[in-house]
């Protein structure tokens, strides 16, 4: 059976959570899937200026945390998804410095955006990189994700999560463009949510440091925040099954987790959920509670 590779949240912000689970992964790789291995691991540091999806908050070291993804063999994804930059914005320092440290290391690492600006300066001065067409540009047509797979810029397209229900068109796709799709697995957002575009606008002024009002979700639910059990209800929402009984034969190998915002414990969860046999996952959830090191929450 072909693999699945996983793309998984929190580069910056859940590095403790993976230097102990990546150590765990490779010495019980009993313990998990042998189906499944991971992809990347993507994030950005706290107050990134090119940063977007999420506002960040991970504090980890950069030179720590690409050490821990060389040593392991795992590609680094920075996620720059900052939909508003300008040409005044491409010289940021830190940002610059992040991109001089990734671009070159023992595996192939990759950047995620939905800048034209961001992607055509990347592509001049760290030509190292691999890109990543992110969600945050809300596909939400069909016809906008096919246009999107041609572009050869792009190794990998994240379609807005709502298109995961196109199965028979996705199905349909040539196999050049189905290696190319990278599902969203488990958003929580309001499938019905008509303000996607607005909300990933809002943080990535924010993270520019423009004045703006909160943007205030209008999802039924919004007071709950996220919930991996409401994730599972979610009509975009795409299981354990479905990637082993149709996505995988179907010929989709990639599948992205979120969960950069959320706390380490509930992304352990995921990584349970999504990786780990059931009946190994007490003790991996024990491997990783009972390190003193760790605070996962």
């Amino acid at each position: 059976m072909p693999g699945v590779c996983y793309h998984l949240p929190g580069l910056f912000e859940f590095y403790e959570l993976y230097r102990v689970f990546l150590p765990l992964f490779r010495s019980h790789r009993e313990y998990f899937y042998d189906w499944c291995e991971i992809g990347s691991v993507y994030g950005a540091p706290g107050d990134c200026l090119w940063g977007g999806g999420r506002v960040g908050f991970g504090d980890a070291r950069p030179a720590d945390v690409a050490a821990l993804m060389g040593e392991y063999g795992i590609s680094a994804r920075l996620t720059f998804s900052n939909s508003l930059l300008r040409p005044e914005h491409l010289s940021d320092r830190r940002c610059n410095a992040l991109c001089a440290l990734f671009e070159k290391g023992p595996v192939s690492n990759g950047v995620i955006l939905s800048s034209e600006v961001l992607l055509d300066y990347l592509r001049r001065e760290y030509p190292g990189f691999y890109f990543v067409s992110s969600t945050t540009k809300v596909l939400r047509e069909f016809e906008q994700l096919q246009a999107e797979l041609d572009r050869p810029e792009f190794r990998y397209v994240v379609p807005d999560f709502r298109l995961n229900r196109e199965r028979e068109r996705l199905l349909a796709l040539p196999e050049k463009q189905k290696k190319k799709v990278e599902f969203l697995c488990n958003e929580c957002c309001w499938f019905g949510c008509p303000d996607r575009r607005a909300c990933y606008e809002n943080v990535s002024r924010k993270n520019l440091g423009e004045p703006c009002e909160d943007h205030i979700c209008a999802s039924p639910t919004a007071g709950r925040g996220y919930r991996f059990s409401d994730a599972m209800e979610n009509p975009g929402f795409i299981g354990v099954g479905d990637i082993r009984d149709v996505y995988l034969p179907g010929g989709f190998s990639h599948f992205k987790i979120e969960g950069r915002s959320l706390g380490s414990a509930v992304v352990l969860e995921c990584l349970l959920y999504y990786m780990t046999r059931p009946e190994c996952q007490l003790k991996v959830r024990e491997a990783i509670y009972l390190d003193s090191a760790l605070d996962l929450f």
